[in-house]
């Protein structure tokens, strides 16, 4: 009886303990309940939560629901519908880029001396013809003097057009090293290629080179492969054409001219013997001909690192500056003055389009 007794007196005893704990509690509870910012913050937590769209799509009818299934199955169609546009777009550009080489000719035989221009040809009246005759008159003298000279040496041609406009964009110029240099001298055309009708959407650039001491290449090759269709499993995230990946070329450098890659010496202990020798071995090196070595897009959907992001994203950027600024425009960056008016003048739509897709996949390099 007195152990029946002891282990009612213990299980009063845990009841009024459970009891006591949630009095405190509750008591807290309201006095948490009674502070105005806490409550305000519940406030605004309701309210931020009752304005999101997917929380108010929630509370529509089943029938509404259904009506906004069909709409999404609309907006489908019109991405496919969307996505022939583009397609029409590339067709345009093929077209329109065989109405322009003829003109990129004559401008290439200009350049390297292959031609020369007809008085016709050469007329040009600048906007600030009366300042510049002013100053012509003023050095009249010099400028006899240096026409002399120049006749003398019988410059050909326009001398390091494409290394000029390597030097006056910044873009470009970041990536040219010293060593590049008197390569790029050699450089006699930029052109641009796009995909024939029914093959994949793609468009190439191609640098063509006059005979030098670097490789034997007469042309050097780099390929932007694209698509544009909606992904099956993201069809809204559609908005034009994707670049998906590109292919450089191999360079056949001449021996000990590949600046690519520099030579090291390193000294290497033997563990047994306890010798040591000295080894030399190849490393990667800056150089602007890293452009016609991107990096590989894994085929099997596997994630680039964030320094290959960048670099992916940086190499995709400068293929559409070439493409729709440079090789268009040449003369204007050679003279510097497409640099000036760059900032205030619209991209072309293709860039536009493209560089959107490139800055969901690599955010770290392109904003919108």
């Amino acid at each position: 009886m007195a152990d029946n007794s002891k282990a009612e007196d213990t299980a009063s005893d845990s009841v009024d303990a459970a009891k006591n704990a949630s009095d405190k509690k509750e008591k807290l509870a309201d006095q948490v309940m009674q502070n105005p910012q806490v409550l305000a913050a519940l406030q605004e937590r309701l309210d931020n939560t009752a304005l999101t769209p997917s929380s108010y799509i929630e509370t529509l009818p089943k029938a509404v629901k259904r009506r906004i299934d069909a709409l999404k199955q609309l907006q489908v169609k019109c991405a496919h519908i969307e996505a022939k546009f583009y397609e029409e777009v590339h067709d345009l550009e093929r077209k329109y880029a065989a109405l322009y080489q003829p003109l990129f000719d004559k401008r290439r035989e200009f350049i390297n001396g292959e031609a020369e221009p007809t008085d016709a040809e050469s007329e040009w009246h600048s906007e600030n013809e009366e300042e510049e005759k002013l100053a012509g008159d003023l050095k009249n003298a010099v400028v006899i003097e240096e026409k002399a000279e120049a006749e003398e040496t019988n410059v050909k041609g326009i001398p390091d057009f494409w290394f000029t406009i390597f030097r006056n964009v910044d873009m470009l110029s970041e990536l040219v090293q010293e060593y590049d240099e008197p390569i790029l001298k050699h450089l006699q055309d930029i052109k641009v290629k796009f995909s024939e009708p029914g093959q994949p959407m793609s468009f190439s650039l191609e640098f063509h080179f006059g005979p030098n001491d670097y490789f034997s290449n007469t042309v050097l090759t780099k390929t932007y492969k694209m698509k544009s269709e909606p992904d099956k499993t993201d069809p809204f995230s559609f908005e034009g054409p994707e670049i998906v990946d590109c292919e450089g070329c191999t360079i056949d450098w001449k021996k000990g001219k590949n600046v690519t890659v520099k030579t090291i010496k390193k000294k290497q202990k033997h563990k047994g013997r306890g010798t040591v020798r000295t080894i030399t071995k190849q490393v990667p090196n800056d150089s602007f001909f890293n452009f016609f070595n991107p990096i590989k897009v894994s085929g099997d959907g596997e994630s680039l690192d964030e320094d290959s992001e960048f670099t992916l994203a940086a190499d995709f950027e400068i293929g559409h500056f070439f493409r729709e600024r440079i090789v268009p425009r040449a003369v204007l960056y050679f003279t510097g003055e497409a640099i000036e008016d760059d900032d205030n003048v619209c991209m072309p739509i293709s860039i536009l389009f493209i560089s959107h897709h490139v800055s969901r996949s690599c955010p770290s390099y392109f904003s919108d």
